[in-house]
C-alpha cells in the first residue's frame, strides 16, 4: 500500500526522464532525507512486483526503469481507483487533509466536530483547528463560510451555487476523467450506467443542434447535473435574478438544455425546475463555438468575433506587447483563438460560473511566461469588462498565448545576405561555398554580385552584406568586410552578427544580483534583502517592491519545482535584468515550497527581443534536475557552469 508521499515521489519519477536528487524529494514532501531513503526503499519493493523499479545512481539520485510498460500501467489504474472513496486514503499532507476536510463539510448535512474529524485522519485536535485555517481560506473563495454551533461543531453556509461551484473543484478529482470517480456520499444513488446515459444525452443533443463542446465542457456539465440531482434531491434549489433568466430562455441553447433535463428526468425519474435548466442553458452558450466559414483570412476575423470581443483582443494583445514584447502581435490564429474563447468566456463571469482547468499546474511549470502573459491578459479584461478573471481562466488564456509564441519560434527565419566581391566569379563563389558550408541554417547566402552592379540589386529582402571590398557608407544595410580567403576573424565577425539575438548567460546573470545559499524564513524576508540590494546599486526604486507585492495579489510566482519568479507587475526599471537568491532551506511561497527565487525585471518601453530569455527561465522552471544543481553551487562560476551544462 503506498502512503500519499510515496505516491507524490512516484509522480515525480514518473515525470522526469533523468534522475532526481533526494534532497528534491524531501525538499517536495517537507520531510526529512532519512524519511524519503525510507519512503523510496519501501516504494521500490511495493513497484518491484509490478513492472518497474528505482534504480539509486550514485551522485545523482534517483530513477525510474520501467521493464513491463503494460504490468506498470495495470499496476497504477489500480492505485489511482483506490482514491475514489474518502476512507480508502488517509490524508498526510497538509494540502490533502485541507482538500479532505473541504470534502467532508461540502458532502455533510449535519454539524461536524473536530474530535470526530481528528479521529477519522488520525491527527491531533491543534493540528485539524490549524488546517481549518486554510480550509476557510478556500471557502471565502466563494463566499461560503464554516458557521460554529456550541456543542454541534461547524457546518457550511453559503449560497445554493456558490456550493454547488465548490463541490465541482474538490469533490473531483481535477485530473481524472468524472465517470472513474465517484465520490461514495454524493453518487450512493448515482449509478455508473447512469453516468454513461447522461453523457450520451449531452453529446446526442448537442451534435444535433450544432453546438461544439470541448470534452473539458462536456465533464463540467456532467458534473453539474450530477451535483444538481443530488441537491434537489436533498431540497436545494438555485435561483437567478429575473432579468438574467429572461435573457437565456431566448437564447437558442435555451432549448437543446430543456431536451437535454427533459431526456435526464426521464432517465433519472425527477422533475428539474425551470431555473435548473437555465443553468444547464449557461453551460452550452458558455462553450459556443463558430466553425470557421471559407472566408478570406483579411475578413475572418470580422467574420467570425464580434466588433466589441475584436476591441478586447486587441486591448490584450496590445498589453501583453507593452509589458513583456513577446512579438507575437499581430498574429492572425491568435486573434481567432482569443476571440473565439473570449465571447463564451465573457457570458461565464456574467452568469458567475467557475470553469475547471485541470491542466492549471502544467502550464504554470511548462508554459511559465505564457501563463505570465495570460495574467497580463487578465488584468486588461478587468479593466475593459470590470468582469475579475481566476486563475483557470488565466490558464486557459496562456494555452492561446503559448501557442503563439512557439508559432514565431517556428518562423523565426535566419538572416540573410548578399555577398559582393571584386574580383573574379572564382573568388566569388568560394567565399558563397565557405559561408554556406559554416552558416548551415542559420543563415541564408542570397547570391553574389559584384560592386559596381549593387546599385542595380533589390536589397529590401536583405538583412545585411559581406563584401571582400570597402562600401561607401551610403548603403541603408550592415556592411561585414572579410578578406577574399575567409579567415577565422572574419567567420566570428559574422558570427556575431548572425547570432546577436541569442544574448548569451552572461548577458543575463551578473555576480552582483546573485546570492547563493542564503538562510531566510519567510517569502518577505527574501524579497525585502533582496529589493534592498537591488536599491543599493541603484537598479530600482521604491515603487519597485509595493509592484511585486501587488503581482504576488494576482497569483503566486510560484510555479512548482521550488521555483519562484516574482516581478513587478508592470515595468519599473530603466533596465532589464535577472537578480537570483537561491536558499539553504525552502520558504512557503503561497503554498509551494520555494529554494530558488529570480527576480525578473524587464525595462519600461522595453523593444528588446527577450524571447531566449523568457525560454532560459522556462527550461530552468522545468527541470528538477537543473533546479537542484543551481541550489547547490556556492560560487558565481559554478552557477554559470551549472547553467551552461
Amino acid at each position: 500500500m503506498l502512503n500519499a508521499r510515496m505516491k507524490h515521489i512516484l509522480r515525480e519519477l514518473m515525470a522526469m526522464d533523468s534522475p532526481i536528487t533526494g534532497d528534491y524529494l524531501a525538499t517536495i514532501n517537507q520531510v526529512t532525507a532519512r524519511t524519503t531513503r525510507n519512503d523510496v526503499k519501501n516504494l521500490n519493493e511495493v513497484i518491484s512486483e509490478h513492472g518497474a523499479k528505482i534504480h539509486t545512481i550514485m551522485g545523482k539520485g534517483y530513477q525510474l526503469e520501467m521493464n513491463d510498460d503494460h504490468k506498470f500501467r495495470h499496476f497504477l489504474k489500480s492505485i489511482f481507483n483506490e482514491e475514489v472513496s474518502n476512507d480508502s486514503l488517509v490524508p498526510s499532507l497538509p494540502e490533502e487533509r485541507t482538500a479532505y476536510l473541504i470534502k467532508r463539510f461540502l458532502l455533510s448535512d449535519c454539524y461536524l466536530k473536530l474530535d470526530d474529524l481528528a479521529d477519522e485522519i488520525y491527527v491531533s485536535k491543534s493540528t485539524i483547528q490549524n488546517d481549518l485555517k486554510n480550509v476557510k481560506t478556500v471557502l471565502s473563495d466563494y463566499d461560503i463560510h464554516l458557521e460554529s454551533r456550541p456543542n454541534h461543531g461547524l457546518m457550511v453556509v453559503g449560497d445554493e451555487l456558490k456550493l454547488r461551484f465548490c463541490m465541482a473543484e474538490y469533490v473531483f478529482d481535477r485530473s481524472e476523467e468524472i465517470s472513474d470517480k465517484l465520490p461514495d456520499e454524493l453518487f450512493s444513488s448515482f449509478h455508473k450506467k447512469d453516468m454513461d446515459d447522461v453523457v450520451k444525452i449531452i453529446v446526442d443533443e448537442i451534435k444535433a443542434n450544432d453546438i461544439t463542446l470541448s470534452d473539458i465542457a462536456i465533464n463540467n456539465l456532467l458534473i453539474h447535473i450530477v451535483i444538481a440531482y443530488k441537491r434537489i434531491k436533498d431540497g436545494h434549489h438555485v435561483s437567478l435574478y429575473h432579468t438574467d433568466f429572461e435573457e437565456i430562455i431566448k437564447q437558442k441553447e435555451f432549448k437543446v438544455a430543456e431536451r437535454i433535463v427533459k431526456k435526464v428526468e426521464n432517465k433519472l425519474g425527477m422533475t428539474f425546475p425551470e431555473e435548473e435548466v437555465a443553468y444547464v442553458a449557461i453551460h452550452l452558450l458558455g462553450t459556443k463555438m463558430v466553425s470557421v466559414s471559407g472566408t478570406g483570412e483579411d475578413d475572418q476575423v470580422d467574420h467570425l468575433i464580434e466588433t466589441d470581443t475584436h476591441h478586447l483582443v486587441n486591448a490584450i494583445l496590445e498589453k501583453i506587447e507593452d509589458k513583456m514584447n513577446l512579438k507575437i502581435y499581430p498574429d492572425q490564429e491568435l486573434l481567432i483563438a482569443l476571440g473565439l474563447h473570449l465571447k463564451p468566456a465573457i457570458n461565464r463571469y456574467k452568469y458567475g460560473m467557475n470553469i475547471r482547468n485541470p491542466m492549471l499546474e502544467d502550464i504554470k511549470r511548462n508554459y511559465p511566461m505564457a501563463y505570465e502573459a495570460g495574467i497580463i491578459a487578465g488584468l486588461a479584461i478587468e479593466e475593459q469588462t470590470g468582469s475579475e478573471i481566476n486563475e483557470n481562466e488565466i490558464g486557459y488564456l496562456a494555452l492561446h498565448i503559448g501557442a503563439a509564441m512557439e508559432r514565431r519560434r517556428m518562423e523565426t527565419k535566419p538572416k540573410r545576405c548578399l555577398i559582393v566581391c571584386a574580383s573574379g566569379l572564382g573568388s566569388a563563389r568560394l567565399l558563397y561555398y565557405r559561408i554556406k558550408s559554416k552558416f548551415e541554417g542559420k543563415l541564408e547566402v542570397i547570391g553574389t554580385t559584384q560592386y559596381y552592379k549593387l546599385n542595380q540589386y533589390d536589397l529590401s529582402a536583405i538583412d545585411f552584406i559581406i563584401s571582400s571590398v570597402p562600401i561607401p557608407e551610403d548603403i541603408s544595410l550592415p556592411v561585414i568586410e572579410v578578406n577574399a580567403v575567409l579567415g577565422k576573424q572574419d567567420i566570428e565577425n559574422i558570427e556575431l552578427f548572425v547570432v546577436e539575438d541569442e544574448q548569451s548567460i552572461y548577458d543575463y546573470f551578473h555576480p552582483e544580483l546573485m546570492f547563493l545559499k542564503r538562510n531566510f524564513s519567510s517569502k518577505d524576508d527574501v524579497l525585502r534583502f533582496m529589493f534592498e540590494h537591488l536599491k543599493h546599486q541603484s537598479m530600482v526604486n521604491e515603487a519597485f517592491l509595493d509592484a511585486i507585492y501587488e503581482r504576488e495579489k494576482v497569483a503566486s510566482t510560484a510555479y512548482g519545482n521550488l521555483v519562484a519568479v516574482p516581478h513587478p507587475i508592470s515595468p519599473q526599471s530603466d533596465e532589464t535584468f535577472l537578480s537570483v537568491c537561491t536558499l539553504e532551506k525552502p520558504v512557503i511561497w503561497g503554498e509551494k515550497p520555494v529554494q530558488f527565487v529570480c527576480i525578473l525585471s524587464v525595462r519600461r518601453n522595453s523593444m528588446e527581443d527577450l524571447q531566449s530569455m523568457y525560454e532560459l527561465l522556462g527550461k530552468i522552471i522545468d527541470s528538477p534536475t537543473t533546479v537542484q544543481k543551481l541550489i547547490n553551487t556556492q560560487t558565481y562560476d559554478q552557477f554559470i557552469k551549472a547553467l551552461l551544462q
